[in-house]
């Protein structure tokens, strides 16, 4: 019986004209409902305003209302067919669209009609599927506030783009409203910002992987850094156990010595003690003989005795006997020394280590010739450098040094590590380090960090210094043949090294690193010939 007043609705909802099911159906002042497309277009192509119906005529073209009544019987319709089938189906779950159509339990909605502005489940979405007139509405994935997709001036679909107003219009508004603007469909403008969304999910995505790569690297560090560390702490541990076993073991050593020679001298002490004892009771024995025979009247007995005791019993003579304390100058001392030398053993092996370590920082180095004082001679390949007596007549450029007699590398450096050696053999004068790119070039001054030079010098044969603020006279062990230069730029450390002997020899600490840095190589004027000896840039094996 439903299945019957639905069929009889749905006759019902059929315009007269086009004998589809009414869209957008209006009525006619005689009460006859025709789609309102179809009715405007009868009366535009006829002379009179009639009715196709009941052939009524109307003085003036009558203005036509949506029939709201006839809406409503047809969703009531539509409910009634569902009805019987809804009540094993399953509700809208929340999130989910649901059907507009539905009284009671709403079910999810299949599809949104963008003509009707109404969602439909499966049942109700029916008449939009077999009905001819109905299969023309526009029907999307279910979608909520559909009258969004509405223009709120003329009431129509948003079926346009306004790119002069980066807009979404209905058909009506470009001929209104936004007239000679550029106006596409929106599937055009969908897909050229699809398009721009493709590639902005690309950016996103290449950005996304790059910082995913950030976060590996940053990990990478972490990681080396503890590796570093944990290296650091084994090495610093090893060193410091075994110097504190030295300590212990040198302790204990001036202990035993000490007390030895304190219990040798007891031992002696208590000897001649005994001794003098053992004496001292046989000379009490006599002195008590000679006692009672000078108190005897028994004159015979007496002149008897007294060859025997007239004089003292023979005994040790203990004058030039004596204990003298044990000399215990020198014992600290000597211990202290030979913790010294496991020390010095220690250090040198652990400056080996870091030596080799930092070489894995060198750094391929040439010489700037566009920086050489006009006296230096530079070799072909850039690696060794000295003075000559003549001066060349070279362009003065502003990278140039007109007064120092030094030269610096073509590579700066802004950031991380580097390192490089130097062949100092045979010269009397160096200076050698790092200097930042503002330095003076064109005045004699004294370098030092506060003019921008970090360096070490040899003056006269043999006075090493740092020079600083003040320089620091340098007491160095051995003559370093090879001098090697670290910096790590963002510690503020610039550490020189003999190599040969695995020593360091000074280091910058603190500094303060905020331009370029270039290497600095001065071979000091040639003294005669006694310091005509090059500056070399070694090459390093790290390999070795």
């Amino acid at each position: 019986m439903a299945d019957a007043n639905y069929l009889l609705s749905e006759d019902q909802f059929l315009c007269s004209i086009c004998l589809d099911v009414f869209t957008d159906p209006v009525s006619a002042p005689c009460g006859h409902n025709f789609c309102k497309n179809c009715i405007t277009v009868h009366w535009d192509t006829n002379d009179q305003y009639l009715c196709p119906m009941c052939k009524e005529v109307f003085i003036t073209r009558p203005e036509l209302h949506v029939n709201t009544f006839m809406v409503a019987q047809f969703r009531q319709s539509a409910q009634q067919k569902a009805s019987s089938s809804s009540s094993d189906r399953q509700a809208s779950k929340p999130g989910e669209v649901p059907c507009d159509v539905c009284t009671g339990t709403k079910l999810k909605a299949l599809k949104s009609c963008l003509d009707c502005l109404v969602s439909y489940c499966e049942t109700h979405l029916e008449p939009h599927l077999t009905a001819s007139r109905l299969k023309r509405h526009q029907l999307i994935d279910p979608v909520e506030n559909l009258e969004g997709r509405m223009c709120t001036k003329h009431d129509k679909p948003l079926e346009l783009f306004c790119k002069t107003d980066q807009t979404c219009v209905c058909m009506l508004c470009p001929v209104l409203d936004h007239k000679m603007h550029d106006v596409v469909p929106l599937k055009e403008e969908y897909e050229g910002k699809k398009a721009e969304l493709g590639k902005t999910e690309a950016e996103i995505q290449q950005m996304i992987q790059k910082r995913r790569l950030k976060i590996q690297e940053i990990n990478r560090s972490v990681n080396f850094s503890k590796e570093n560390a944990d290296r650091e702490i084994a090495e610093g541990v090893r060193i410091f156990t075994t110097l504190m076993k030295s300590v212990e073991r040198g302790m204990n050593e001036l202990i035993d010595i000490v007390e030895e020679n304190q219990s040798m001298i007891e031992k002696q002490a208590e000897d001649f003690i005994k001794e003098l004892e053992q004496e001292i009771s046989e000379l009490m024995k006599s002195r008590t003989e000679v006692e009672q025979l000078s108190l005897s009247d028994d004159h015979l007995h007496l002149l008897q005795s007294f060859p025997s005791l007239q004089a003292a019993p023979t005994a040790k003579d203990w004058t030039e006997v004596s204990v003298p304390p044990p000399s215990y100058e020198g014992t600290v001392v000597r211990a202290v020394s030979q913790l010294e030398e496991t020390l010095s053993k220690e250090m040198k092996k652990l400056l080996e280590a870091e030596l080799k370590r930092i070489q894995q920082y060198t750094i391929i180095v040439t010489l700037d010739p566009d920086t050489a004082h006009p006296s230096l001679i530079l070799s072909d390949d850039g690696k060794q450098v000295n003075h000559c007596d003549v001066k060349k007549n070279l362009p003065d450029n502003t990278q140039r040094f007109s007064n120092c007699v030094c030269v610096l590398g073509k590579q700066s450096f802004s950031s991380g590590r580097f390192y490089y050696e130097v062949q100092v053999e045979g010269k009397t004068k160096w200076t050698l380090g790092v200097a930042r790119e503002s330095i003076n070039r064109k005045e004699n001054i004294s370098p030092s960090p506060e003019d921008g030079y970090w360096t070490v010098c040899l003056r006269n044969g043999n006075e090493y210094k740092a020079l600083g603020d003040p320089p620091v006279r340098l007491s160095l062990k051995s003559r370093p043949q090879k001098v090697g230069v670290f910096v790590d730029y963002e510690e503020g450390l610039v550490s020189f090294y003999d190599v040969d002997a695995a020593a360091l020899i000074y280091s910058f600490t603190g500094c303060s690193f905020t331009e370029k840095l270039f290497l600095y190589f001065g071979p000091c004027p040639n003294d005669g010939g006694k310091n005509s000896a090059p500056l070399i840039i070694n090459p390093i094996n790290r390999n070795k």
